[in-house]
């Protein structure tokens, strides 16, 4: 990392074998690990705890003050995990008081031009391609896919293994295991593909299926549907993790898809 280009502030703790290219700037109080590569003309900013392996690349913003007005310089963070990939022009903002901090998990890819604001959570495994934009305090659970051009309103939560298709707006929850596409978004299956490239077996898949049949296909309200789930369908993790995000949705969960024609 001794590269004579680059500013590295006395206070920033880096593992001896990250690389820095030229032109960038690291901060006071931030925290790389082992073999993380940064590319040129980055800024990692005051209050970055970056894990080992990653790879950040040009022109990506690292820990910037939230764009939040409510921001009254409290001393916030974030954590980005290991094995992650921040792509071009990339901005993760540090979080504020409502969490304290901001966080991407291991194993994520963050592609070019995305923003992931203040107190956001991002479980393991996501992806996130270009141009996709996270506002305040949204929560994505484990292998999350957002397709290009995402945008996701404050305080969305959006479950496991879910699918959001390209150009859609996020306004309310979206549960585990289902892909969510069309306007406004809506349930349009369950994401078989990935849940498949994930090692979930058939039999699996069709249980998923079956519940989001008796959600979204028989005219029940939400109430109705999850009282129906929990005594008819079998007592399963997925089944659980399918009932718990209904219940504890704050702003309510997306509606199912429905064809005039």
């Amino acid at each position: 990392m001794n590269q004579p280009l680059a500013y590295v502030h006395p206070g920033a703790k880096i593992a001896k074998n990250v690389v820095i290219e030229p032109f960038t700037t690291i901060h006071n109080n931030v925290t790389i690990g082992e073999g993380t590569w940064i590319g040129s003309n980055v800024t990692i900013m005051e209050g970055a705890r970056i894990g080992k392996n990653c790879n950040i690349f040009p022109g990506a913003i690292i820990s910037a003050m939230p764009q939040d007005l409510k921001y009254q310089g409290e001393d916030t963070t974030v954590h980005i995990g290991d094995n992650t990939t921040i792509r071009e022009c990339a901005t993760i903002n540090k979080g504020t008081s409502d969490r304290m901090k901001t966080v991407i998990g291991n194993n994520c890819l963050i592609m070019a031009y995305c923003h992931v604001a203040h107190d956001c959570v991002v479980g393991d495994g996501c992806i996130f391609s270009n141009n996709s934009t996270l506002a305040g305090h949204v929560t994505i659970g484990q292998n999350v896919v957002l397709a290009g051009m995402v945008a996701v309103h404050q305080f969305v939560s959006i479950g496991n293994h879910a699918f959001v298709t390209g150009g859609s707006l996020v306004r309310k929850d979206v549960p585990p295991f289902v892909k969510a596409a069309r306007e406004p978004l809506s349930y349009v299956g369950i994401n078989s593909i990935g849940l498949r490239r994930r090692g979930f077996e058939a039999e699996k898949i069709r249980e998923i299926q079956n519940i989001y049949r008796i959600l979204y296909q028989k005219n029940y309200n939400n109430s109705q549907a999850a009282s129906i789930i929990e005594a008819e369908m079998e007592a399963t993790p997925e089944r659980d993790e399918i009932l718990q995000f209904i219940r504890d949705s704050q702003r309510g969960i997306m509606k199912g898809y429905f064809s005039s024609n």
